[in-house]
Order: structure tokens, then C-alpha cells, then sequence
């Protein structure tokens, strides 16, 4: 998830050090807000919304952002980069989930709609976050406000877990940034099978299946 190879670190602070290691977040994200923005950026269209956005943060910060493809519900959205590129792309994309939740109300709104984020993380490193009796986890909730629940079950087919961050973009990016803080410091441990929304078991075990069954050359 995180390479510390991009790391000058020289007469900086250990802030500044950590803004220049390249780190890679990948986050589940429903396929209509995705694909329909990326389209329109591609496309060329003036239309404002999600591609619009994304093609902004790739032109003014050195952040690649990449989404899955497919016709799935849900898709993957990788943001790779230094911690500074990735953390104003996952500011960029918390306020403007939080813009499309008011899009429908008259701007008088009281309190701010709660934007949620779903990061996917290896659950080898998912310890690291909780911590000993949930101290980290805890630590993190009170520190910045937002609501951060670990799945306790693996994506399908893969090593990895659902982590959900819920709040205002501004506690949002301070939980994203104490997350990605914890991750850096502890790697993951073994092989990481990631996860791919819309591969099933059965199309895995039909797939199988069908290599088996196959007559061996005469």
C-alpha cells in the first residue's frame, strides 16, 4: 500500500518526510458516480461532475488516479502518489460527495450531510489499526471526530477488508491521514490478494472446472 523508496527526508521534519513517501489508498466506490464522471472527462464534455474533478487533481498535483473497470455496482478508485498528492485527491472527492448530498436540498441546511469513504486495506495491517483492545481505532474516532468501523470479514476473494470512514470532509482527510499513518508504519505481512468487485467464486470455481475437465492430449 505504501513505498518508502520516494522518500527524500533530508533536514526536513518527520511531516515532511512522510509528505514524500509514495503512498498508494484504494477505495470501493459506486460504479454510477465513478464511470459516469470519468466518462465525461475522457469524453470532453463541459458537463461539471466527477470527471471534471478527477482530471483537475490530475493536473495540478502529481496523484494517479486510476478506476477499475466493469459493469459492478461497486468499483475500485486507486489514488497513487506522494502523501500530500493523495491526501488533497481524497480531500477533493469528500467534498464533492458532500456537494452531490446537498445537491438536492436549498443550501440552508443546519448541520452538514455526512460523507462516507470505504478505503480497502490488506487485513494484515488491519491489527495495526485497531490496536490492543481497540485502543488505536478508539484513538483515532476521538482525535478526529469521524466514525471508523473495520469489517470483520474479508472482501470476497481476497486478503483484504472494508474500512469505513463516515463524517464531514474536514474529519474525514484528518482520519485518512492518521489511517494512512498507522499503515505506513506497519507493512503487510505475506502475500495480499486484492479485491475485485464483481469476480465471484463460482466464475473462479467454473473457470477451474473447466481446466479439470479438459481431455489431456492423445
Amino acid at each position: 500500500m505504501a513505498s518508502p523508496d520516494g522518500a527524500s527526508g533530508v533536514g526536513g521534519s518527520p511531516e515532511e518526510t512522510e509528505l514524500s513517501i509514495t503512498l498508494t489508498l484504494r477505495m470501493l466506490m459506486h460504479g454510477k458516480v465513478t464511470a459516469g464522471g470519468l466518462g465525461t472527462a475522457r469524453e470532453g464534455q463541459q458537463r461539471p461532475g466527477w470527471g471534471a474533478m478527477l482530471e483537475h487533481q490530475l493536473l495540478t498535483s502529481s496523484a494517479r488516479i486510476t478506476i477499475s473497470e466493469g459493469s459492478c455496482p461497486e468499483r475500485i478508485t486507486t489514488i497513487t502518489g506522494s502523501t500530500d498528492a493523495v491526501f488533497r485527491a481524497v480531500s477533493m472527492i469528500a467534498f464533492k460527495l458532500e456537494e452531490d448530498l446537498g445537491a438536492g436540498s436549498d443550501g440552508a441546511a443546519v448541520s452538514r450531510a455526512p460523507v462516507t469513504l470505504r478505503l480497502v486495506i490488506p487485513a494484515s495491517q488491519c491489527g495495526s489499526l485497531i490496536g490492543k483492545a481497540g485502543a488505536k481505532i478508539r484513538e483515532i474516532r476521538e482525535s478526529t471526530g469521524a466514525q471508523v468501523q473495520v469489517a470483520g470479514d474479508l472482501l470476497p476473494n481476497s486478503t483484504e477488508r472494508a474500512v469505513t470512514v463516515s463524517g464531514v470532509p474536514d474529519t474525514i482527510i484528518q482520519c485518512v491521514r492518521q489511517i494512512c499513518a498507522v499503515i505506513l508504519e506497519s507493512p503487510p505481512k505475506g502475500a495480499t490478494i486484492p479485491y475485485h468487485p464483481g469476480l465471484s467464486l463460482g466464475t473462479i470455481l467454473l473457470s477451474a472446472n473447466q481446466v479439470r475437465g479438459r481431455s489431456p492430449p492423445q
